[in-house]
């Protein structure tokens, strides 16, 4: 009997143990919970203290030193305006032209607009060429050549009815 009393006490301390395994404090949704509201509420610190920051710099700032920094910005809208162009004038293109968009995607890849304008010429030039039939001397009559002589003898040969 003392053998099967062990042996329930052996497995009621390990159900003791993996019921207090499973229930560990950093597996549970509440503390992480908690844990993600407490991130979030720092974040929330932090960018309220970086806005001061900033606000105390810019106070600081000289006259010379915001008048740099408001061209430096407007410079770098000046220089992003042609890849906006490119990328509003390639959506216009595509749609106008029946592009394919794989067809797109791989030849049209300038960001200057006159050079977007160049590549779509020429993709447009190639499908036109490859959907038409043509026959490059059609209708025309070839130039008598100085060979009259041959011609006269041939004629002579093959007398016409």
């Amino acid at each position: 009997m003392s053998e099967s009393t062990a042996e329930a006490t052996a497995t009621e301390t390990t159900g003791t143990e993996q019921q207090n395994e499973a229930q560990k404090p950093t597996e549970t949704v509440d503390f992480w919970k908690t844990k993600a509201r407490e991130q979030e509420k720092r974040a929330k610190e932090n960018a309220e203290a970086a806005k001061r920051l900033s606000e105390l710099e810019d106070a600081q700032k000289s006259e010379t030193e915001k008048a740099a920094d408001r061209i430096a910005k407007a410079e770098a809208e000046v220089a992003s305006l042609p890849v906006k162009v490119a990328d509003a004038l390639r959506t216009h293109l595509v749609a106008l032209h029946e592009i394919d968009k794989d067809d797109a995607e791989l030849f049209l890849t300038a960001t200057d607009p006159e050079l977007l304008l160049k590549q779509v010429t020429r993709l447009i030039g190639q499908s036109d060429k490859r959907k038409t039939n043509t026959v490059p001397r059609e209708g025309k009559t070839p130039s008598t050549s100085g060979d009259d002589e041959v011609r006269e003898f041939a004629r002579g040969l093959f007398p016409s009815r």
